[in-house]
Parts: structure tokens; C-alpha cells; sequence
């Protein structure tokens, strides 16, 4: 399995990440992919996946941060693109539901990221939450950005329009919160060819252990969960969302993914 969307960078695993990857390997996980939210955390990312060769980087400004972007935050990012482990731009989008930032602020950085995501023919990692109509407009305005909607939320009616545009969706935790019937329902209408597994871990930790850090270990349950859903196997499951993650972050055949 690959964790297509980790936060190994975050403060929350710094006194037992040998520990965590361990834990990882375990149970099945072969590779991490660690996404910034910030300056700091895309630096930390980078300096991750140069540690361990088993360990990528996504580089960008969170939409809770979005009131920081300035020209200056775009030419950092953009050097750390020169790395080779660093993959997309992201994570990238609109927070609405808790406006840290002002709308027109999340507005601008998250067309600023894009722009630069097309200018070097990069793909984007897309937060959204509570923001579908500006999210589609906005991402609609770059079809030549290869977008992944992670921990998608949104209607089957707006992962339609997504997937016609030819974009990926990530699930992790919440399709197995007991109460996420809903969910359910609109992962099993998208097909398991746009979809890629994570656990933004150390958030939104899967059931049964709810209240407790997240971690990559946890990848299996939220696999299983998918294989229910859509009714195939695990291996079913693993083999389509290690190809899917492939084919969006364009790793091809990396011996080390």
C-alpha cells in the first residue's frame, strides 16, 4: 500500500517517527507520501524524504495559512520543487468552514499555487471544505493541473464533474466512521480507477481507534473498508490504488515506491 497523503512532517511524530515507520512497514505500508501545509512543513517534508528512500514530499501553503502567501513563499516553493522526491504542489484549496484566513485571501494563494503548479507541469493536492462551488470554479480555470481532491467530501454530483475533468479522489478515516453513510454512498459511485488511499494522518484516525493519534499503520483498515464498499478484494484494492497513485504523482516504476 502507499499512503498517498501523510503528515509525518507534523510536530505530532517527532519523538517516535523511527517507531511509526516501523509500524508502517508492517502492516503493509511501502511508501509515504508527506504533504506541506506550510513553508516550514514543505522544508521538513523535503528533508524527510532525502532521510529515507521510502518517504516522498508534497510542498505548499494550507488554505488556513493562505493570509501568508506573498511572491517571496512562491519563489521558496518553487526551489524546493527542484527536489527530486517532491511531487506536487499542495496541500492547496478553501477552507470555509473555518475561515483563517479571508475568502478572497484562500482565493488568490490557491490560483497563485495552481499557476505555479502549470508553469511547472506539476500535479496539485486540493483541500476543499465547505467550499465546492469556488473549488470547482477555481480548478476548472487550470485543466492542464492534474488535481487529487483528498479526504474528498463533496457530493457524487460534484465527484462526476471531477472525474470528467479527469482528476483523483483520496479517502482515509471517515469512510469507516460508523455514521458515514453518506460517504459510503458516494464512494461506491466512483470508481476505484480515480481512487487513492490515505490517512492525513495524525488526523481523522479510522475506527476502531478514534481519539487517538493517526498513524500510517492504521492505511489496512481504511484499504478494507474500501474493498467492502465496492465489493472486490483487498488485494483488489491495493493493487488498483498503488497504480492509481502512480499514474497521478507520475512515479512510473520507481524501485523505491
Amino acid at each position: 500500500m502507499i499512503d498517498s497523503h501523510a503528515h509525518l512532517n507534523d510536530p505530532a511524530f517527532r519523538g517516535d517517527l523511527a517507531e511509526v515507520l516501523a509500524r508502517a512497514s508492517d502492516s503493509g505500508v511501502q511508501a509515504m507520501i508527506n504533504v506541506g501545509y506550510d513553508l516550514e512543513s514543505s522544508r521538513h517534508a523535503v528533508e524527510l524524504a532525502d532521510q529515507y528512500s521510502h518517504l516522498w514530499a508534497v510542498v505548499g501553503l494550507h488554505p488556513h495559512d493562505a493570509k501568508l502567501w506573498t511572491e517571496e513563499l512562491g519563489d521558496a516553493l518553487q526551489e524546493l520543487v527542484k527536489h527530486p522526491k517532491v511531487l506536487a504542489l499542495g496541500e492547496v484549496g478553501l477552507d470555509y468552514h473555518y475561515d483563517n484566513s479571508p475568502r478572497d485571501k484562500q482565493r488568490s494563494a490557491f490560483r497563485a499555487q495552481l499557476n505555479l503548479a502549470r508553469q511547472l507541469n506539476l500535479p496539485a493536492v486540493i483541500h476543499s471544505r465547505e467550499a465546492t462551488r469556488d473549488t470547482l470554479e477555481i480548478v476548472g480555470e487550470y485543466p492542464e493541473v492534474s488535481c487529487l481532491l483528498h479526504c474528498y467530501s463533496g457530493s457524487l454530483e460534484t465527484a462526476t464533474i471531477y472525474e470528467e475533468m479527469g482528476h483523483f479522489f483520496s479517502f482515509g478515516g471517515p469512510i469507516t466512521f460508523q455514521n458515514a453513510h453518506k460517504l459510503r454512498d458516494v464512494v461506491i459511485g466512483i470508481p476505484l480507477e480515480r481512487i487513492l488511499l490515505e490517512t492525513d494522518c495524525p488526523y481523522l484516525t479510522p475506527h476502531p481507534h478514534r481519539g487517538k493519534r493517526n498513524e500510517p499503520a492504521y492505511l489496512s483498515l481504511i484499504a478494507k473498508k474500501l474493498a467492502e464498499i465496492h465489493g472486490c478484494t483487498l488485494e483488489d484494492v491495493i493493487m488498483q490504488t498503488v497504480a492509481n497513485t502512480r499514474q497521478f504523482f507520475r512515479l512510473g516504476n520507481k524501485e523505491d515506491l
